[in-house]
């Protein structure tokens, strides 16, 4: 049988037949494909944008050969800031799913920013890490802004509305700056080299501060001011640096190396220039405050000058005030040497009185009697002294003599030991025939052996 005969023969038997309602097949197939895929990476270009009233966004996500629907409600977070467009080229994230009431094939979108700029946010972070362990973006390091500058560097594209926008802020605060342009490109590959060489060049022109000046732009616009070597040129330079690039929610690392950021090259300028009418009303404040003092002093003076006509005298007056007081003087010191001889004699007298009460001889006489005295009080003493130890020695002889072994040996006891030993026998039992012996008498001794032993009993 052919094959096509073969399977329309098997579908109408009726066998092994599963049959789906339309939405069970539409939801098998969208359990299926949530459970296999998971989250999905996807690029291309969006066209086919719808944005109705309700916040969702819907549109198709195309490259050369194919397209995928695509929806993103309100509720799901989105770094890009911009305006969504067609032709935008995206990088979103997302689950893959298919739409029941229509059967549609789609992707719900988490995640969604411009292609390209993903990878540059993650090299600024780790651009940014780096160079912050390094002590680049140091808070500490930061210097102080010239309070009237003179001359001023600015560093930005020469045919841009930044320049613009600087020179017409200085232009209207403080127009006497002088402003040294050092024209740069601000985007794509060569801006980083020649923005780190003006930043160079700066330390040579004699400027007091550097604006570094761009306008806004998206991440991959202004990365020029993020790359490594204007950073450590920013942080090199040798005058303070402001920084206004891009608008106030756009930040670079060139922004956390200055010494002062700004949110626009406009705001830059007004940070840099003083504000003339300030300056203006602060001169004016000092001329009426220089006014008020001169009159004080002038007034002052005034009073002084008549206080001392009020004071002058004639000359032949100060002579004879002079004279008189010459004379009070010499008064003075008469009776100052006066009492100073009487109390030099008085002090003289006491000192030889004093000197003649401890005179050596007077002194030396008193010893002399002293060591007499106590030569024969030590005499009388040590005889007093001999003659009780005398006394005491008498004594303790009768007592050794009543209490020395030695006169009981000579009432006729002895004193036995063991030869080798020399220990004293106290019993009889302690020896064993054949012992050597010691007898100690009053007067010598006598050696010899034990032939029996006989104890007593107690």
């Amino acid at each position: 049988m052919p094959l096509v005969e073969q399977n329309l023969s098997r579908h109408n038997t009726g066998m092994d037949r599963t049959i789906y309602q339309v939405s069970e097949f539409t939801r098998e197939a969208r359990n299926l494909l949530e459970t296999h895929f998971g989250v999905v990476w996807l690029t291309g270009e969006i066209s086919n944008l719808a944005t109705p009233t309700s916040g969702h966004i819907y549109f198709s996500l195309k490259d050369e050969n194919a397209q995928i629907r695509c929806a993103m409600f309100r509720n799901r977070p989105s770094p890009y800031r911009g305006e969504l467009q067609n032709g935008t080229e995206v990088l979103l994230s997302g689950n893959v799913s298919i739409y029941e009431a229509r059967g549609d094939f789609q992707l719900i979108v988490d995640y969604l920013e411009p292609a390209g700029e993903g990878e540059l946010r993650r090299r600024f972070e780790r651009l940014k890490k780096q160079l912050d362990a390094e002590g680049l973006f140091d808070p500490n390091k930061r210097r102080p802004l010239p309070s009237l500058p003179a001359r001023v560097a600015v560093i930005t594209s020469s045919q841009g509305a930044a320049l613009q926008d600087v020179l017409a802020t200085f232009q209207r605060r403080f127009p006497l700056t002088d402003i040294l342009l050092l024209p740069v490109t601000v985007q794509g590959d060569n801006a980083a080299p020649q923005i780190a060489r003006a930043l160079q060049t700066v330390s040579k022109k004699q400027c007091d501060v550097v604006i570094l000046a761009r306008g806004g732009g998206s991440l991959e616009d202004l990365w020029a001011f993020n790359e490594e070597v204007v950073v450590r040129a920013v942080r090199s330079c040798k005058v303070p640096v402001v920084t206004g690039v891009g608008h106030e929610t756009d930040f670079t690392l060139a922004d956390f190396a200055a010494d002062f950021r700004c949110a626009t090259p406009t705001a830059a300028a007004e940070t840099v220039s003083p504000d003339a009418n300030a300056l203006l009303r602060i001169i004016d404040r000092c001329a009426e405050r220089l006014d008020t003092t001169l009159d004080y002093r002038l007034q002052a003076s005034a009073q002084r000058l008549d206080g001392t006509v009020a004071r002058l005298r004639h000359p032949s007056e100060r002579v004879s005030y002079q004279f008189e007081n010459l004379e009070r003087l010499v008064e003075r010191l008469r009776l100052g040497w006066r009492f100073r001889y009487q109390k030099q004699t008085g002090q003289t007298a006491r000192y030889a009185q004093q000197l003649q009460l401890t005179s050596p001889r007077v002194r030396l006489r008193n010893f002399a009697i002293r060591i007499e005295t106590c030569r024969t009080l030590l005499a009388e003493r040590l005889k007093r002294r001999l003659t009780q130890r005398v006394q005491e020695l008498t004594g303790l002889e009768s007592q050794l003599k009543a209490l020395s072994p030695l006169a009981t040996l000579g009432r006729g006891f002895a004193i036995v030991q063991l030869e080798e030993e020399g220990t004293i026998v106290r019993s009889a039992s302690t020896l064993a025939p054949g012992d050597s012996i010691v007898t100690r008498f009053a007067r010598g001794r006598a050696h010899a052996k034990v032939k029996t032993v006989e104890p007593t009993e107690d």
